[in-house]
């Protein structure tokens, strides 16, 4: 898997559901349940801990923070990527989650899950908006990958107990 944003994808103007399109008190209740906490930054703020800037979302701790024009699976994918790490670990983070590849492997797999979620989002919608948004992997597309490979992602998640059941 090769997992990228594109900035192609911002500069084109790609279509994805934002967090003001579902709001942020369903994705807030959502995180709490792994012990993360999302703060919402205000329209045009910088926001903390974002690795690629805005509109991207951000990571400090155990603190998620987005804005209303955030995409949704980009919130979901740094959330995840505190979700994977052991508590330890996930309080360090500052920005930069993993150098991992079965630990972001593991990230993309957990986002598609958790977008069921989320009302209004799902796993489909999910898949659609990581391809426009310019991730890549090695089948051609976000669906592909997770139907046919990524077999390690959901046994690196199932040995650790971090699949929904």
């Amino acid at each position: 898997m090769d997992a990228l944003r594109s900035a192609d994808a911002v500069e084109t103007g790609a279509e994805v559901l934002c967090l003001a399109d579902i709001g942020f008190d369903t994705p807030a209740a959502l995180l709490s349940r792994y012990g993360l906490t999302l703060h919402r930054v205000p329209d045009g703020a910088e926001i903390p801990g974002s690795y690629w800037g805005a509109p991207e979302a951000g990571i400090i701790g155990c603190d998620v923070y987005a804005c209303a024009d955030t995409p949704v699976h980009s919130m979901l994918h740094e959330s995840c990527h505190l979700i994977v790490l052991p508590p330890e670990r996930r309080a360090a983070v500052h920005t930069d989650a993993t150098d991992s590849v079965e630990e972001e492997d593991a990230t993309c797999y957990l986002q598609i899950v958790l977008a069921d979620a989320l009302p209004g989002v799902g796993r489909d919608r999910l898949m659609a908006d990581m391809d426009a948004w310019g991730y890549t992997y090695r089948l051609g597309s976000t669906r592909a990958w997770f139907e046919q490979d990524a077999e390690d992602a959901r046994a690196w998640l199932i040995a650790r107990n971090l699949l929904p059941v």
